[in-house]
């Protein structure tokens, strides 16, 4: 369709000189200062038509979320959503690198590349304020690393869509991939609670938390099952545990990634982990637990709706990371994510974002929009 076509070719010709400026600045999940310089750069490139509003993040002590929103005389109300934090320390931050077909860069495909293409499509939107009530791009700062419960649910509960811009994909037979099914994800925190003892003379009175965190770790990948019926993946990630060469550890802490198509899965396996090992006890809780989506079944006529605008296959797809798009499917059962660019490499020094599918991936999106329009 005209629109489609117009509307991605507008949005390709700004989008890599975007992913540049959003990539060149650092912004690691709780850096305040790389948050404000990222929603500095968003604000520049919203439309003048939009309202722009700071909301609090979730997460305290991080920068406030950004919501633009854009008003018309229609009657739908759709959703965008992204987020400006990436995992990437400062010291390992790379700005964009231009590699034959691939932008190479921190944060490019996770998900500073989707965040462009958001942007893009509001402001193809701005033209056409007869056809909808609102549409708002809600950008938050602490989607990498948040403990606290997701705030925003309530704010837009009961809109028409909500559509996400992490990384998108292609099929097995090449079709353009969209994500509507996600595991719940967990991040199980083990303590562990010894007694020190001097390592060389007196081992025997020390009670060894190291050797009691790895017999959980051990635990907890025992119950490793991706072919299951939970399809459970448990992979223990980061341990801590002692202070010095010569004293037997009295205490630390272990940290397990959680991934399964049911969150009961996870207090399933906790309730399983020992409370004791070697005389030193374990205590297990969750940091975070981010539920399933399943939107399969209502948004099945919306993507056949949106292949015959666009004139390809969007095919429905699922994938085993996290997502804020799980925070908003309950309440807003036409959501959609995996939206963004394809590319690769997401949280590795590589990331890149295939330089074509800005275009592609634009078409896509505006397709599912004018859809739902």
């Amino acid at each position: 369709m005209a629109w489609i076509e117009e509307a991605a070719e507008e949005i390709a010709a700004h989008a890599e000189r975007e992913l540049e400026a959003l990539v060149a600045v650092s912004s690691p999940s709780g850096d305040v200062r790389g948050a404000e310089e990222c929603i500095a750069v968003v604000s520049a490139l919203v439309p003048a038509a939009a309202a722009v509003e700071r909301v609090p993040c979730s997460t305290p002590g991080h920068a406030d979320d950004l919501v633009v929103r854009l008003a018309g005389s229609g009657q739908r109300r759709i959703l965008l959503l992204g987020h400006l934090d990436t995992v990437v320390a400062h010291e390992d931050h790379r700005p964009l690198l231009r590699e034959q077909d691939r932008l190479i860069g921190s944060g490019s495909v996770d998900m500073k590349g989707g965040d462009v293409l958001a942007l893009g499509v509001l402001r193809a939107l701005e033209a056409r304020s007869g056809d909808f009530a609102e549409v708002a791009l809600l950008l938050v700062c602490d989607e990498e690393w948040r403990r606290a419960p997701f705030a925003h649910v309530e704010r837009f509960a009961g809109w028409d869509a909500c559509l996400c811009f992490e990384a998108g994909q292609i099929t097995p037979d090449g079709d353009e991939g969209v994500v509507v099914r996600r595991k719940a994800a967990g991040t199980l925190h083990v303590r562990a609670t010894g007694v020190s003892a001097h390592s060389g003379s007196a081992p025997e009175r020390g009670r060894n938390a190291l050797l009691a965190l790895a017999a959980a770790a051990q635990a907890v990948a025992a119950a490793h099952a991706p072919t299951g019926p939970d399809r459970l993946t448990a992979v223990p990630t980061v341990l801590h545990s002692g202070d010095a060469f010569n004293v037997v550890p009295s205490g630390g802490e272990l940290y397990c990634d959680l991934r399964a198509d049911r969150t009961d899965a996870f207090s399933e396996l906790l309730a399983e982990l020992p409370r004791e090992i070697g005389g030193a006890d374990l205590h297990g809780e969750f940091a975070r637990i981010w539920p399933a989506m399943d939107a399969r079944e209502a948004t099945g006529p919306l993507l056949a709706e949106a292949s015959t605008r666009l004139g390809r296959r969007i095919v429905a797809a699922g994938r085993g990371g996290a997502s804020d798009a799980s925070h908003f499917a309950p309440a807003i059962p036409l959501t959609v994510d995996g939206l963004g660019p394809r590319g690769g490499g997401a949280h590795a020094p590589h990331e890149f974002v295939l330089r074509a599918s800005l275009r592609s991936r634009a078409e896509v999106a505006l397709a599912i929009v004018d859809a739902l329009l």
